[in-house]
């Protein structure tokens, strides 16, 4: 034998060897990148969908969003804060919104906010920055002024809503009087491209609420679709407009269930994000894919609202768990084991660092990341969460503080005036031996020893919050 087929042989031999010992090299000689479905509901209770307790108990299974759950991982104790809007800063910042909310201008701050100011890195930025497409298909509700918007945030297309779906009432009310301030004008649906000017449409009232959450889904499917034939990997946002109050089904269902409004627009989810499923499957993209689904809050605390918190008490506005504890479900086959359950403690923050590390992004060194990297505890190559508190936000109100099993709660809330009330003392509460924080323990009397983690938590964040570099100059 010659001595270069000698070679070749060794060189063949090596190669497999290689290719044995590390497969993955031989799938695309790179490595690849997974796509990232997110679907974010609008005031949408723990206990809505069947894998929660909900589904047929409210009037409407929902088998799709179910069969997230028997594929990936689903939390019982995932939080966000309290209200829309820190609550979606935080998802796409990892941080707290209690960091970028207060402006200044060369004045002192003034107790007032809305959304996230320029200086934020977004997930879609680092998405972005890693090679991906980004594209979010719904409602903003982080910002409405010019540099603002999805497309100057990392987003490469956008269509949806910039702001609350509360506006929708304003074209329909005989009350109305437009022009009387600048802001005070209709809500319309908005389109947008990276680098171009945001365009205005059809105004949303009503009539359109009712479509909005179909439109979303087409175009979040159209993205899907153009992305998959570039073999890019993208990033879809879609937060939907529903079931923020009061719930509008689109005439395809209304009065399928016939359990009302609320039971419709949930069926109607359930077919969207089975939709969703459906074209990651059929584009052969479905273990290449990273799909989620969760809330940005509680149901709506209003009297009457038509969500439903499941065995958590209150609703969005509160420092209780049904305004903080809301579903979290996440599929990747191959990297994420299936039908697990978890009541570690999670957070919303925690998504951003997660991803990152997922598709080797950036995370930024110069301001203060709340989130913590979960890769291993979703991955189930541990049992224990990265974190294990969290705090407790109401606006720009700190309101209390959780670690482990245990709440300390400093202020509470009149849940029929939304009163603020400082507490004397502080409550506790053992969230496994009271769900529905309905037997605070005074600090004169049991478990005193708890204080001392709980109030470290709150001294250990409150020393972050100064040492911040935050945001450099004017906010706005």
């Amino acid at each position: 034998m010659s001595k270069i087929n000698q070679s070749m042989k060794l060189a063949a031999f090596l190669m497999a060897s290689l290719l044995w010992a590390f497969p993955t090299l031989a799938a695309t000689g790179s490595a690849s990148k997974p796509n990232i479905v997110l679907v974010l509901m609008d005031n949408f209770g723990y206990g809505e969908v069947g894998v929660y307790g909900g589904g047929i108990l409210r009037g409407a299974a929902t088998p799709k969003i179910d069969s997230l759950a028997e594929e990936g991982v689903r939390f019982t104790n995932y939080n966000v804060e309290a209200e829309c809007t820190p609550s979606r800063a935080a998802l796409l910042t990892g941080r707290y919104g209690i960091r970028t909310r207060l402006m200044t201008d060369g004045t002192p701050p003034r107790d007032i906010w809305y959304g996230i100011t320029k200086y934020e890195y977004t997930l879609a930025e680092m998405l972005s920055d890693s090679g991906y497409a980004t594209g979010m298909f719904g409602k903003w509700h982080l910002g409405d002024t010019d540099g603002r918007y999805p497309t100057d945030q990392g987003f490469d297309e956008w269509y949806g809503i910039p702001r609350s779906s509360d506006r929708s009432h304003w074209p329909d009310s005989t009350r109305f009087i437009e022009g009387v301030h600048p802001s005070a004008k209709f809500t319309r649906i908005m389109t947008s491209k990276r680098g171009q000017e945001p365009k205005e449409g059809e105004v949303y009232d009503m009539a359109k609420r009712a479509t909005i959450d179909r439109e979303i889904t087409d175009h979040a499917i159209d993205f899907i679709k153009r992305k998959a034939k570039g073999k890019q990997p993208f990033f879809a946002y879609l937060p939907y407009t529903q079931t923020h109050e009061p719930a509008i089904p689109h005439p395809d269902f209304k009065g399928k269930t016939i359990y009302g409004p609320f039971a419709d627009v949930l069926a109607q989810t359930d077919a969207y994000v089975g939709e969703l499923l459906d074209t990651v499957e059929k584009l052969g993209l479905k273990d290449d894919t990273i799909f989620i689904f969760t809330s940005d809050n509680g149901r709506e605390g209003t009297p009457g609202s038509g969500g439903f918190t499941g065995p958590w008490r209150s609703g969005m506005f509160s420092p209780y768990e049904g305004s903080l504890r809301v579903p979290f479900i996440i599929r990747w086959p191959g990297k994420i084991p299936p039908r697990r359950v978890s009541n570690e403690i999670v957070h919303a923050v925690d998504l951003f660092p997660t991803l990152a590390k997922w598709v080797g992004g950036k995370v930024p060194k110069d301001r203060t990341i709340d989130g913590a990297d979960q890769t291993k505890f979703m991955m189930g190559k541990t049992e224990k969460s990265a974190r294990e508190s969290v705090l407790i936000y109401i606006g720009n109100e700190l309101f209390g503080v959780k670690w482990r099993n245990w709440k300390m709660l400093l202020k509470d809330l009149d849940e029929e005036t939304y009163t603020i009330r400082t507490k004397a003392y502080p409550f506790f509460y053992d969230l496994v031996t009271d769900p529905k924080e309905e037997h605070p323990i005074s600090a004169y009397i049991a478990d005193t020893w708890v204080d001392y983690p709980l109030y470290q938590v709150l001294e250990d964040f409150q020393e972050s919050l100064a040492e911040d570099a935050g945001t450099p100059g004017p906010r706005w």
